[in-house]
């Protein structure tokens, strides 16, 4: 079996190739185009000739037919044959078909007769004849008198001479195109050689910047730089005897036509300098110069990225360093649940050093079943691309430990899942804290109650120890009765001092008057209560007015006011929600309004009524007295101010409540409960900025 070599051809050589069949073809094709044209003009012309010289003789022709006279149309015939060798036969044919006259010395050919017709409608006839000695042009006119036909003139022209010049003129052409071909190979070898050679040139620098040396120039050197064309002696200027890059690719140059900047920034208006006009070559030459200025970007760029891949060294010894020095276990994790990277503090709760943890699961690292359950919350995690924060309980040798442990998913821009950052923190103080502060409040709400106590016992032993007092006047001294009725009087006054003691230890009747900034107040209680509000996800937002005025009152008892109101949005929404707190002046009533909403569950319809009734709650048994929201409305009210509460149940069956709010838009977004409380304000109260 034969196997077919494939010739590989070089570049300059398939240019070559490439461009001479292009030239051949075009020659072949313009020759033949040519001689064509030239074929169907000789062509052409002889029949215009032929016709010309037809319409002549038919014009002169007409008398000597009329008077049938031979002698004179032998004459005009013979006249016409001799005027060109190439006029082959002349004759006159009658209206039916005889010939009248000929130029045929060896008789008349019959077959000549019937062979080209024309009709009256025509001018003249034309038909291509082989009579197999010669090729003829046969041409038919008729013969007119006005509009009477005397008869028709043949006229035969032969081929020869049209063919003879139509051969000379290929043969010209011919000529012509071949050497044309010849002239422009020789040129376009010409052309293209340097081009070929600097391509070659180029070609050698490109695999030479693949082996990795960058150190490479490829662009023809130039006669002329731009120092000597502008007799520049700025030595500073960084293209200043810089022959290895063009100063229209050189970044700060100081020419005053150069604009600042790199060379996307500078190259309109180097284009239009006299040294990229006297120096920019052709395009060969321009990607030469943007090959030798990006093997110097890129060396450039390999530069900064080595200083890069140090600075990012740093920074990352620098991060784990600080990652290190948090008390807070972090971890960070793949697609497939393994750790990436810990920091210390991780590494000393599992016990394991780092080298140990990474490209492990939850489940290689701790004891069964936590490490089960660790690593089915990490894929969850990873496959819904949804937060979980939790609190845990742990064991170790100092007790029983509370864990507060958030896991984030790590997203692309995309949106798609890449990993998983876990973050855990000791809470165990914390807890105790809270439950101080829960043990506090509940104290808070015996105190309030005891208070409400206080002041509904107060009037009635008032009654008692006056009634007492009068009717002791009415009886006899040293009486049974008497006796009882200072019994009664004396611990009538006993109840008296222990509801004072009560009012007292409540604070319901000591007021400490002040002129105080609300902002200041709210914030006070929300340093309080925000760390408790942060370990449930409860989200606090201020929008506070500006250029604010002062208020006038007991600033204790208004914190508490805040307190109650920011305990009950804590209790309405449980976990994951947000409080919102707005303050702003109401020029048109002079005063000053406080708006405090959550997206807690809501209050129904029916309940809105009894809400700051004493003793009335919402809350289950154990969790409230009903004594905060009346204190809050006595001690607005005690203020001059008044407190009102809008609400719609989040998710609630009732009938009620649906049509309630069917009633109205409700204005206040995804919040569900709002209290909306207003303090005057003096009309001579300055206003002072916030």
């Amino acid at each position: 079996m034969f196997h077919i070599r494939k010739i590989k051809l070089e570049f300059k050589n398939q240019i070559y190739l490439v461009m001479f069949s292009l030239l051949m073809f075009l020659g072949l094709v313009t020759f033949f185009i040519v001689s064509s044209i030239m074929q169907d003009t000789m062509i052409e012309e002889n029949k215009n000739r032929a016709v010309s010289m037809g319409v002549n003789l038919s014009a002169r022709l007409i008398e000597p037919i009329l008077t049938m006279d031979y002698f004179s149309m032998k004459k005009l015939v013979d006249e016409t044959v001799l005027l060109s060798n190439d006029i082959y036969y002349t004759f006159v044919l009658d209206n039916d078909s005889n010939p009248i006259i000929h130029t045929f010395h060896n008789g008349f050919p019959a077959q000549l007769i019937h062979v080209n017709k024309v009709n009256e409608a025509r001018t003249f006839s034309q038909q291509y004849l082989d009579t197999g000695k010669y090729r003829v042009y046969d041409y038919a006119l008729p013969i007119f008198v006005d509009t009477n036909r005397l008869g028709t003139l043949r006229l035969g022209l032969l081929t020869t001479r049209v063919e003879k010049i139509t051969r000379r003129i290929m043969l010209t052409a011919l000529f012509s195109t071949v050497f044309s071909i010849l002239i422009a190979a020789l040129a376009g070898f010409l052309l293209f050689r340097p081009m070929t050679r600097n391509i070659k040139k180029l070609h050698e620098a490109s695999e030479q910047a693949m082996r990795g040396d960058l150190n490479i120039h490829s662009a023809p050197v130039l006669q002329k730089n731009c120092w000597d064309i502008m007799n520049c002696s700025q030595k500073e200027c960084p293209a200043y005897h810089n022959a290895s890059q063009r100063c229209w690719y050189t970044a700060g140059t100081l020419c005053k036509t150069c604009a600042a900047g790199d060379y996307a920034k500078k190259i309109l208006s180097c284009q239009q300098c006299k040294v990229y006009k006297a120096c920019a070559g052709n395009e060969i030459q321009s990607l030469a110069e943007s090959f030798d200025y990006m093997i110097l970007s890129l060396k450039n760029h390999l530069a900064e990225l080595n200083l890069t891949k140090e600075d990012v060294s740093k920074q990352k010894a620098l991060l784990q360093t600080i990652l290190d020095g948090l008390p807070d276990f972090v971890s960070l994790q793949n697609q497939k649940a393994e750790y990436i990277s810990v920091n210390q503090a991780f590494c000393t709760m599992v016990g394991k050093t780092q080298h140990d943890i990474l490209d492990k699961t939850a489940r290689d690292l701790f004891d069964f079943p936590h490490g089960s359950t660790y690593l089915k919350e990490d894929i969850k995690v990873l496959e819904t691309g949804k937060p979980l924060v939790m609190e845990t309980t742990g064991m170790d040798t100092s007790g029983k430990k509370w864990i507060h442990v958030v896991k984030s998913p790590i997203l692309k821009k995309n949106g798609a899942v890449s990993g998983l950052v876990s973050s855990g923190r000791d809470i165990s103080d914390n807890k105790i804290i809270q439950e101080q502060l829960c043990q506090a409040q509940k104290m808070e709400s015996v105190g309030q109650l005891a208070a409400g106590v206080a002041h509904e016992i107060n009037t009635p032993l008032g009654i008692i120890l006056g009634y007492a007092q009068i009717l002791q006047e009415d009886v006899k001294p040293g009486s049974q009765v008497l006796e009882d009725l200072q019994l009664i009087e004396k611990h009538s006054k006993i109840c008296s001092r222990i509801v004072a003691d009560l009012l007292r230890f409540s604070r319901r009747i000591q007021s400490t008057i002040t002129q105080f900034d609300i902002h200041h107040a709210i914030d006070d209680v929300l340093n309080m209560v925000e760390h408790t509000f942060t370990l449930d996800h409860v989200e606090i937002e201020k929008y506070f007015g500006t250029d604010l005025p002062s208020v006038k009152g007991d600033e204790e008892k208004i914190k508490q006011v805040f307190i109650n109101l920011l305990n009950n949005a804590f209790d309405a929404i449980g976990k994951n929600g947000r409080v919102s707190i707005r303050t702003f002046f109401d020029s048109k009533n002079h005063s000053l309004v406080i708006t405090i909403a959550d997206t807690g569950s809501g209050i129904l319809v029916k309940h809105l009524n009894k809400l700051f009734d004493p003793f009335f709650t919402t809350k289950g048994v154990g969790k409230g007295t009903g004594l905060g929201l009346s204190v809050t409305f006595g001690i607005i009210e005690e203020h001059g101010g008044t407190i009102q509460v809008d609400s719609r149940p989040a998710e609630s069956k009732s009938i009620e409540s649906r049509q309630a709010s069917d009633k109205a838009p409700w204005p206040y977004g995804d919040y569900n409960t709002v209290f909306i409380i207003t303090l005057p304000v003096s009309k001579n109260n300055k206003l002072e900025k916030y």
